[in-house]
């Protein structure tokens, strides 16, 4: 099958009328990205296509670096000081056993997969590697325009049909908002910034009386908000829609003064337009009319909020949804650590862990009860674990050599362990995983062949995953 840069739809003769188009438009962008090359890269690619299990995938995202050796690897048996204070419960599959913080993640293991080898050579707290699967040391954690694209982006590149809802939507804020720093990794790099999530802003706040502090912990409060979504008072659409025609005409004139593309333009502006105009896009936004017990189920934080948000987002046809929890101690400081522990590791985990617990808890429930689940992938995972020995400060450091990543629902085989770490959770003891294959899965979960290629600034065509290769032993 014929299934140029990815996409799932085709014609009789296997040929979408856009990969046609395609092809067209690629070989204006370099010697390498012409149509017998296309080809030819298509026949050598046919072992990682698979029929996509999920519809949508939910990232929920713990900056930082959370310990997974106190959520889901736990060593009872290592020296103290190494082992974690919390205690490994049963689940609802034999044989798998998780932290005592996670009791009701527990009952969900039986649609869930552990990877429990993930590691990267990257640098801490590069996102890029689990974005994109991109493992290069760079030389700072800003985004770049030479970035390979997040695995959202890459979705949002692909998406072949019309829909008030772009396919790709971050949440709660840029990543690293709440440190005043923005850092790379959930971009379209090289693809261009037309292909950026459509992310929203918030106004978190803490409790009353509780400052931030390092070691300290906090909740952190608020609700994900778009911008600029709310006309004038006196704003009709007729007006909107002449305002709209004219700002066209102003464009086209600065295009041609600053030979800047057309597209990128176009795409920022007709999404604009989309969330102005769109009562749909709003409405989902929108928890106020929400069910109050629904609410308290997800946890009335930012992060559940957020997540609630998402679900909704995927019951409307959104194909990437991620969902950050971030810290936030530069402009608000309201939550110093959140999953950077080097102070304090057990206590802050004891207030977190309940709440992702809890949020969890809500969303596979409501996903289920919708009928959601079996075409929802979630995934939970962090940038990086965190040092197998506890510190002076009893924390735990930066650690990239061994940690886990989680997955649940449509595509994976519930139940399952890849993976092992070695008696103190430090190192990779079996099967490896690289973040460039946690990506190629999640592709793979999505229907898109992880060797599918994307063109570069250059047209070079560079493959989504970077090398990756999907985990088969998870995969429904």
């Amino acid at each position: 099958m014929w299934t140029m840069l990815g996409s799932p739809r085709q014609a009789c003769d296997g040929i979408t009328r856009r990969e046609t188009l395609k092809v067209g438009a690629l070989s204006l962008l370099g010697s390498g990205f012409t149509l017998p090359n296309l080809l030819k890269a298509e026949q050598s690619r046919s072992v990682n296509s698979r029929p996509g299990k999920a519809k949508s995938v939910i990232l929920l995202y713990l900056l930082g670096g959370a310990a997974t050796q106190d959520m889901w690897d736990l060593k009872p048996d290592a020296p103290v000081g190494i082992k974690s204070e919390f205690k490994p419960i049963a689940t609802n599959v034999t044989g798998i056993k998780i932290s005592d913080q996670l009791p009701l993640m527990s009952r969900w293991m039986n649609k869930a997969a552990v990877i429990r080898s993930v590691n990267h050579k990257a640098g801490c707290h590069n996102c890029l590697p689990s974005y994109a699967g991109y493992e290069v040391p760079q030389p700072d954690q800003h985004p770049r325009d030479t970035n390979p694209p997040s695995m959202g982006s890459v979705c949002e590149f692909l998406k072949d049909r019309e829909s008030e809802f772009p396919d790709y939507i971050y949440m709660p804020c840029w990543l690293g908002w709440g440190q005043s720093f923005r850092r790379a990794g959930p971009y379209a790099g090289f693809l261009g910034k037309r292909f950026d999530p459509l992310m929203t802003q918030c106004k978190p706040f803490g409790e009353k009386g509780v400052v931030a502090a390092p070691g300290k912990g906090g909740i952190v409060y608020g609700m994900p908000e778009l911008e600029a979504t709310e006309l004038p008072a006196d704003m009709t659409i007729d007006r909107l829609n002449s305002r709209h025609t004219l700002m066209r005409q102003f464009d086209d004139r600065m295009r041609k003064i600053e030979s800047i593309p057309a597209q990128s333009f176009e795409r920022h502006q007709q999404r604009s337009m989309s969330l102005l105009t769109s009562s749909a896009v709003r409405a989902a936004f929108d928890l106020s009319k929400e069910d109050s017990r629904l609410l308290d189920r997800y946890d009335r934080t930012l992060f559940g909020h957020s997540t609630l948000i998402a679900r909704r987002m995927v019951e409307a046809g959104v194909r990437f949804v991620n969902v950050t929890w971030d810290l936030f101690f530069g402009p608000v400081n309201v939550d110093y650590d959140a999953w950077d522990t080097h102070s304090n590791n057990y206590p802050i985990l004891k207030q977190k862990l309940p709440r992702l617990d809890k949020t969890f808890d809500a969303l596979m429930s409501d996903l289920s009860a919708r009928n959601l689940l079996d075409e929802t992938l979630v995934v939970i995972m962090s940038e990086m674990g965190r040092t197998p020995r506890v510190n002076g400060n009893g924390g735990r450091d930066h650690w990239t050599f061994c940690y886990s990543v989680m997955m649940a629902g449509a595509g994976i085989k519930g139940g399952s362990v890849y993976g092992a770490s070695d008696a103190q959770a430090a190192y990779v003891k079996d099967n490896p995983v690289s973040t460039s294959d946690i990506c190629a899965t999640i592709y793979s979960c999505l229907g898109i062949d992880p060797d599918t290629t994307v063109p570069d600034r250059t047209g070079r065509p560079v493959p989504i995953s970077n090398g990756g290769v999907p985990i088969r032993e998870i995969l429904a």
